[in-house]
């Protein structure tokens, strides 16, 4: 099992959400998170005025998923999440020792 840490574009949300389903992944825990890479945030002007966000909002999605499941998830990503631009965001990719279900007990592939 791995887990998949996945921090993209806002907009780009709702497209990978639906691929991530697609390509056979059933669960996911959603934040709304800040963050700076490569981007250093951005320059925006109101009313006249310039002002820096340096930390930039993103969504961070969170999904454990089958070994046999990882690739795909990750295209399914990729191809959904893509605009060719700075900032599309990360794919984190974490081996996982166990999973266990709190309702019933099972533990591994079968707690997914």
């Amino acid at each position: 099992m791995k887990k998949l840490e996945i921090i993209i574009r806002p907009e780009k949300f709702g497209e990978t959400v639906s691929a991530l389903h697609e390509s056979g992944v059933t669960g996911m825990t959603i934040t709304d998170v800040r963050g700076q890479g490569r981007q250093r945030g951005m320059v925006h002007i109101y009313r006249g005025n310039e002002f820096r966000v340096d930390f930039v909002m993103k969504v961070k999605i969170e999904a454990v998923v089958p070994d046999e499941v990882v690739e795909q998830a990750i295209q399914a990503v990729v191809n959904a999440a893509s605009t060719g631009q700075v900032g599309d965001g990360k794919i984190f990719i974490y081996d996982l020792a166990d999973a266990v279900r709190v309702r019933t007990g099972e533990r591994g592939e079968e707690a997914l």
